[in-house]
């Protein structure tokens, strides 16, 4: 639902009655990945999608049919080789997708607009919501911030809220959007206990989907060169926070690297060692000078970061491996240089060559082989 933050937030600035239906579940290939969502108002506007186009009208009658009845429902959609002309996903996939009518009195309101006033203001924070269980708790949302307190409700008891926000709280610190189960049992003594541990009261236990909001991930790229302008417009446009770094304030300004959010002028390792980075930041190197490469790349390849690669020749390539090993770089640390840095597509110009870096990210992000897909028979869409 965060896709669309800023057209939701504004309808319900407006007061608008709208129905939202997100995707909550994903089996085999499928088009969305959980969380994305679309939207119908009362006037039969619609925003965002939740298939790319294979279930939408009907997704759009389960969301006119919310407003009318004011129940929330969850909906499979799946590929049917009996009835080709059914709805569902001709990439043969399986989706589930929740539908909550958000009147101008619905509980959940307020709820959604902490949310995705959060997400406008890049704010962490995570949207727990239940689907599945008890009828009445079905869509009871509350928003888990930070420091683990939370705004609204499930419907049930206290802590029932606060077992699940502690559930929504680990997938927040993770940074990941995805579901959770909280399954009650009898414990001794007849107190009912949680499969995470922790104490709740809910019989037959529920299913939460949890959508995480969290500032996007750092691209951090070091030589202020011709290529590094070309991948912090791709950085960009893949959703990345993108800095340039680079000792030599005449190449590290502004007027070169319009797009970037961050210019940094400073020796590349001092300056890695004193920012923030975590498992999703992706750094890349492009300045190929043994004298910025070899420090800095002893300082990133020791980084629990999700991606360090070097731009360089065969014949640099082996030089500054044997550059880091001399500097101490263990065989463990030198298996994580992705070295020359981006896929074999050929690239020549500094605009292909920034794709070909972005495909090795994005492959490496995914799971992905970097193999034509004409050429593979695993699914196109597929977990990590």
């Amino acid at each position: 639902m965060f896709d669309i933050a800023g057209e939701l937030h504004r309808w319900l600035t407006e007061g608008r009655e709208f129905a939202v239906a997100t995707v909550v579940s994903v089996g085999g290939s499928a088009p969305r990945d959980p969380g994305a969502a679309l939207a119908v108002d009362r006037d039969g506007t619609a925003i965002g999608s939740v298939s790319g186009g294979c279930v939408e009208g009907a997704v759009y009658e389960l969301c006119a049919q919310a407003l009318e009845d004011g129940e929330t429902r969850v909906e499979r959609f799946g590929y049917s080789d009996e009835d080709a002309f059914a709805v569902g996903l001709t990439c043969g996939g399986i989706i589930d997708i929740m539908v909550t009518p958000v009147g101008r009195r619905a509980p959940v309101r307020q709820v959604l607009s902490s949310a995705l006033s959060a997400v406008l203001r890049g704010a962490p924070g995570a949207l727990a919501r239940v689907v599945e269980g008890p009828p009445e708790l079905l869509g009871g949302a509350l928003l888990v911030h930070p420091d683990g307190s939370y705004e609204g409700g499930l419907g049930g008891a206290v802590e029932l809220d606060r077992t699940a926000a502690g559930e929504a709280g680990a997938l927040l610190d993770a940074g990941r959007t995805g579901s959770v189960a909280v399954a009650a049992s009898e414990a001794g003594g007849g107190s009912p206990r949680t499969e995470s541990g922790g104490g709740s009261y809910c019989p037959g236990g529920l299913t939460l989907f949890v959508e995480t909001s969290v500032p996007p991930p750092r691209m951090i790229v070091f030589g202020a060169i011709d290529f590094a302008a070309a991948l912090v417009r791709v950085g960009k446009f893949l959703g990345y926070h993108v800095t340039v770094c680079d000792a030599r304030p005449v190449f590290a300004t502004a007027a070169r690297f319009a797009e970037a959010d961050e210019i940094v002028v400073d020796w590349p390792h001092r300056y890695l060692r004193s920012t923030e980075t975590d498992a999703r930041t992706v750094l890349c190197v492009l300045t190929h000078d043994a004298k910025f490469d070899v420090p800095l790349l002893k300082v990133a390849l020791g980084l629990p970061v999700a991606f360090v690669g070097a731009m360089g020749s065969r014949r640099t390539h082996a030089d500054r491996e044997r550059r880091l090993r001399e500097a101490g770089v263990g065989e463990a640390e030198l298996g994580r240089l992705r070295s020359p840095i981006g896929l074999d597509l050929g690239a020549r110009t500094p605009e292909e060559t920034a794709v070909s870096i972005a495909a090795e990210i994005v492959a490496g992000r995914r799971g992905g082989t970097g193999v034509p897909l004409t050429d593979v028979g695993t699914p196109i869409h597929r977990a990590a």
